[in-house]
């Protein structure tokens, strides 16, 4: 039960190459769906994640730990939709939602500057100067959003296991390469690579729930989840809080114990 991920920069295509392999593959096909999902499952607008990951405040240092709680929460719901495997997912920062699980095979679209430029220009009917500009604000915007959201640069090819230059090859031919590349052994869910993901899941949906509940919404713990069990750790500042956290982490589905490891803050920090 394989997942895939498609991202791609400024230009078309990325799709219609989802479509095409879900389709060879039988698979779910899905993008924005994950972003309803979460606003419906953690109660925050659709619109307020369309706004993290599409657009550019203007006071960004101020907008960070919102970004915190769209990430924690965005993962927790591309979880959920992932539970069952077989998915296709074309759409933001899809690469980053998953760290350390084998059989996510992360796909990255890439092409030459002048093929973009045309790409734009007949999209968005654009002449050359304008449709480069455009794309040197797009990048720029992704570039930066997602190293504040994620702490990484999606133009840092190491971070996915197939670039395909979409200039080279026509749509059947990406496709083609990217089923086959899904189907090999590499790629297949095992044992271990499913018990890692369901503990990422178990993590995930209590970090959401812990962000989205007004008493504990602004602390920043660690959480970490291992065969039922989530271990959560950090700074308290309110001890009478961690009960509040142990109540909600066990109320989270699949959570078997909650164990946690905090520490009061340094003396400098409760009185400045």
């Amino acid at each position: 039960m394989p997942i895939i991920t498609i991202s791609r920069g400024a230009f078309s295509g990325g799709q219609a190459l989802a479509e095409r392999v879900a389709t060879t593959l039988g698979y779910r096909c899905v993008s924005r769906e994950v972003l309803l999902e979460a606003s419906q499952r953690y109660g925050i607008p659709e619109a307020k994640f369309t706004e993290v990951l599409e657009t550019v405040p203007h006071w960004w240092e101020r907008w960070r730990e919102g970004m915190r709680l769209y990430r924690i929460v965005l993962q927790a719901a591309m979880c959920e939709v992932a539970q069952e495997g077989n998915l296709v997912y074309h759409g933001h920062a899809g690469q980053e939602l998953f760290p350390g699980i084998r059989h996510v095979l992360k796909v990255h679209l890439t092409a030459p500057l002048a093929f973009r430029i045309q790409q734009v220009q007949s999209r968005e009917k654009l002449n050359e100067d304008a449709a480069k500009h455009y794309i040197d604000q797009v990048d720029k915007a992704r570039t930066r959003r997602l190293q504040a959201v994620f702490g990484a640069d999606w133009r840092d090819p190491s971070r996915y296991d197939l670039v395909l230059n979409i200039a080279q090859m026509t749509l059947d031919t990406a496709a083609h390469l990217v089923v086959e590349a899904v189907r090999r052994e590499d790629y297949q869910p095992t044992h271990a690579s499913e018990q890692t993901f369901l503990d990422l899941t178990i993590a995930a949906r209590v970090q959401a729930s812990l962000v989205v509940s007004p008493k504990t919404r602004n602390l920043t713990v660690n959480v970490r989840a291992e065969n039922g069990e989530v271990y959560i750790s950090g700074i308290l500042a309110q001890p009478e809080l961690e009960t509040e956290i142990v109540r909600i982490a066990g109320s989270v589905p699949g959570v078997r114990k909650v164990t946690t490891s905090f520490e009061s803050p340094p003396i400098e920090y409760m009185y400045p």
